[in-house]
């Protein structure tokens, strides 16, 4: 919740569906709605962000095998030139038998 020491009561029309959002807000985070009409402002007009959203399944699992972007120009090097030789040896050899 938020705490101010001086406080300016100010009304503000909304269109319906922008009022239930911020109700549906409101419920969401917990909050009574006024307060998140002020976190919003304060996000949007100071650029100060109290935290950072909150991903429910950010983290659920860890795999130490799981290639990432930071390495996949790594994993690329060592196994697309290896595929591709390959492939092109069956080529050749799918070829020569043609050929033969």
């Amino acid at each position: 919740m938020c705490q101010y020491d001086g406080m300016k009561r100010t009304t503000i029309t909304l269109p319906d569906d922008l009022s239930d959002l911020v109700d549906s807000e409101a419920r969401r985070r917990q909050m009574s709605v006024s307060d998140v009409i002020r976190t919003f402002i304060i996000e949007g007009l100071a650029g100060i962000a109290k935290k950072p959203r909150e991903i429910p399944f950010a983290g659920l699992f860890h795999d130490p095998g799981m290639i990432t972007g930071v390495s996949m120009d790594e994993v690329l090097k060592q196994h697309w030139v290896d595929d591709l030789d390959r492939d092109q040896g069956k080529r050749a050899l799918e070829g020569a038998e043609l050929i033969e």
